[in-house]
């Protein structure tokens, strides 16, 4: 909702401070994530920017600063509107095997669902990718999420869900480039089908703790969800 400054507020005069903006601002950050996710950061132009967010290059730098401002913000929306579902997975599942499973198989269906560019944003805009500061957002963002899996594979460990010896970071980085291969085999065209049957092969390498007598309750050679 906006409200204009009444008569008599703002300049002396009676005058209004500024034009009001003559679009909505969320409806064209929107617009501005899809065109990054969609072409990445180097090959989105300000041209193009101004043309698929509706607006004048004059309006985009008075709301959202430069191109790279316009595009840290568009990544903080992606990773809240469409990315927070591994986080989510994390914190939710009651076994680090269950979240894992549930990252890969939300990742085949975000990857690959209509309406929106396939892929991650976060991996794509990073391609021929020569902006030094832009380089560096998406590296820390994805280290982020690294770390986030390296955390709950250790809480696994410590609750026995895996074998003491599991090197965590290894594990991290293992779920972490099956997500970035996901992503480009998207890219490429690759069903929600064929990316989850990619998520049950994954699955079928995850280590598993040994009980004296076979694998433990619950888990089976064969079961790989």
């Amino acid at each position: 909702m906006r409200f204009a400054l009444p008569i008599g507020r703002g300049r002396p005069g009676g005058r209004p401070r500024g034009r009001p903006r003559s679009f909505d601002r969320e409806t064209a950050l929107e617009k501005a994530v899809l065109a990054f996710w969609e072409r990445g950061y180097e090959a989105t132009s300000v041209a193009d920017l101004t043309q698929v967010m509706g607006i004048g290059a004059p309006s985009l730098y008075a709301a959202f600063g430069d191109k790279r401002s316009l595009f840290e913000e568009a990544v903080g929306v992606y990773c809240d509107r469409y990315g927070s579902f591994g986080e989510r997975a994390l914190a939710e599942e009651p076994t680090v095997r269950g979240a894992f499973r549930r990252i890969l198989g939300e990742a085949a269906d975000l990857y690959t669902a209509a309406g929106h560019p396939h892929g991650c944003l976060v991996i794509h805009a990073a391609t021929n990718c020569t902006t030094p500061e832009v380089e560096e957002l998406l590296r820390v963002r994805r280290n982020e999420e690294v770390a986030a899996f390296e955390s709950r594979v250790r809480a696994g460990v410590a609750a026995g869900e895996l074998d003491s010896g599991t090197d965590a970071r290894a594990l991290a980085r293992y779920a972490r480039a099956i997500i970035q291969g996901m992503s480009q085999q998207a890219r490429d065209g690759a069903s929600r089908g064929e990316l989850e049957a990619l998520a049950d092969m994954a699955m079928a390498n995850w280590p598993r703790v040994r009980a004296e007598d076979g694998y433990s309750a619950g888990e089976s050679s064969g079961d790989v969800r």
